[in-house]
């Protein structure tokens, strides 16, 4: 069998179908064993965007999503979606060419070390130098990108290798079963709980898991515990729920964070320390319980007094069945958090001024998506406003990045999203500086004829850093940029341009968009002046 044709039944014995990249010449065989298997090649206009599909995929599945491209800036494109992956524990596997490795006749054009610069960016990269190592090689790198914790895999294969000839045969992938806790590591949880006084459950983006989610939904009702999560774990539990504390998400003064400050422990599910640590932990504050598939990274602000690791939704479960509720738990402060948030969305989300209010946006967008929706943030000022107020009733409708935090991967993995889900109605939320950075996918979008809507909240500038900016007392220097007319932007892919006048004709003009088909792109501007009030701190209602 060919390399290439091996190559591709490797992928198709891992679950593969789609790829998405932009191919380049030293591609070419591989390509064609992939039209000749008959699957399907999702072709961007930018190879960062192909790796921000792929890495969403892995996101939304658990299965390691697939991107590929060519060597030299081919493979120098995807530099960022690998950090974007490895950082997000995204499960992704990044496929790249190279010229001929054992008979080169062009020198050192477009050559650079690829498994070299992905080194640092990955879970495991390494050259096939052989057909007969293709099965192995492909079987290992989708078992590090899926393993826990997920991320980031890469493999190069040089032109001639991908020609060569072999016997070898594509491998199975095995079911892996992880280790259960230790019976006296849950004995300890649930001893921490049991005599605290004010104790909350904390969910990580590691809980972020169907099992898991499961069980720790029947922990809340059965338990009567308050919980918050990171803004990478939202959506775990229904955010509805008359329990649901808020997000970690920005001010030490924030009511959830008064509310971590009240109390005295705090069972921590699945936090990965890549997010910016929602608590500091001083000792003889609080007792903090670490439940993860791995020991906790010690730091000097996080630092827990027992350690539980092992399957989250076992672990879940079985101190559950433990611990029970106790009479003598005391929730008023956290009644007291909730009741604040409460009554400050409540106030913003009606707001009418124009260009609109963060609150009114998140609004919105709520009232316009069904429960199984699914919201793409890019990055910016308003991820913050989304984190903090939008309430998500299922996991994974809300896809935000807490760990690389990069911008423009907001419409690519809105498109994915509507991939992996295409009777999902699916929403990009980008700032405009985001969005200009990958908006040449929306020709992706329009070509694959998908349904789906871009709100490009427009302020004309870099605003989560000209905010940060203000706040160190300096002047407004380098932040402003110009802009296209959006309208005429999207016509000029094919899609449809919308630019509303008040903040009542943008929920309008959404749920038309939505209910209407193909692809929308809506110019919403939008006033971010009192952010620094509104995220920070707030004022407790009294019981």
């Amino acid at each position: 069998m060919k390399a290439s044709d091996l190559f591709v039944k490797a992928l198709e014995a891992e679950g593969v179908r789609c790829v998405y990249g932009l191919p380049g010449e030293e591609n070419l065989d591989l390509l064609e064993s992939m039209r000749a298997a008959g699957m399907r090649l999702v072709v961007t206009r930018h190879e960062q965007a192909a790796g921000f599909m792929a890495a969403t995929q892995g996101r939304l599945t658990g299965r390691a999503g697939v991107c590929l491209a060519t060597l030299g800036p081919g493979a120098t494109n995807l530099v960022t979606a690998a950090a974007y992956a490895q950082l997000g524990a995204m499960p992704m596997v990044m496929l790249t060419g190279q010229k001929p490795i054992k008979v080169s006749k062009q020198g050192h054009f477009q050559i650079v070390d690829v498994v070299g610069m992905m080194r640092p960016l990955t879970k495991s990269t390494r050259t096939l130098v052989s057909a007969e190592h293709v099965p192995s090689a492909v079987r290992e790198s989708f078992r590090r990108a899926e393993e826990e914790r997920p991320g980031a895999t890469h493999l190069e294969l040089p032109e001639d290798v991908a020609r060569e000839t072999t016997e070898a045969v594509p491998l199975s992938p095995g079911v892996p079963r992880r280790p259960v806790a230790d019976e006296g590591a849950i004995a300890q949880a649930v001893e921490a709980l049991a005599s605290a006084r004010r104790p909350l459950l904390m969910i990580g983006a590691g809980a972020n898991r169907k099992l898991t989610s499961e069980m720790l939904r029947a922990f809340v009702d059965r338990v009567g515990l308050p919980f918050f999560s990171t803004q990478m774990g939202k959506g775990v539990v229904d955010e509805t729920h008359p329990l649901w504390m808020g997000t970690a998400a920005l001010s030490d003064g924030d009511f959830v964070h008064r509310a971590i400050e009240a109390s005295d422990c705090i069972l921590n599910v699945g936090h990965d320390v890549i997010e910016k640590p929602p608590f500091v932990m001083r000792d003889g504050r609080r007792t903090v319980i670490h439940l993860n598939f791995s020991s906790a990274e010690v730091d000097p602000v996080y630092f827990p007094q027992v350690q539980v690791t092992g399957d989250l939704a076992n672990a879940v479960w079985r101190i559950a069945e433990g611990v029970g509720p106790r009479s003598h738990w005391d929730f008023t402060p956290f009644e007291r958090a909730r009741a604040g948030l409460d009554a400050q969305f409540v106030s913003g989300a009606s707001d009418d001024r124009f260009p609109i209010y963060p609150a009114r946006l998140v609004a919105e967008v709520r009232r316009a998506m069904p429960d199984d929706g699914v919201v793409c943030l890019d990055n910016g000022m308003y991820k913050l406003w989304f984190a903090r107020y939008y309430r998500c009733r299922r996991p994974n409708t809300l896809l935000l990045d807490n760990a690389l935090a990069t911008m423009g991967a907001g419409l690519p993995s809105a498109i994915a999203a509507k991939l992996v889900h295409p009777r999902r109605k699916v929403v990009a939320v980008c700032g405009d500086g985001g969005f200009m950075m990958n908006s040449q996918e929306l020709e992706t979008a329009v070509r694959l004829k998908l349904d789906l809507t871009v709100v490009v909240v427009r302020d004309d500038g870099y605003g989560m850093i000209r905010w940060k900016q203000e706040e160190m007392g300096l002047p407004d220097f380098g932040m402003t940029l110009g802009n296209p007319d959006f309208v005429r932007y999207a016509e000029a892919y094919g899609a449809r341009g919308h630019r509303p006048a008040s903040a009542t004709e943008f929920g309008a003009t959404l749920t038309r968009c939505l209910e209407s088909g193909g692809v929308h792109v809506i110019d919403l501007p939008i006033d971010y002046t009192d952010t620094a009030q509104a995220l920070g701190a707030g004022t407790l209602v009294e019981s």
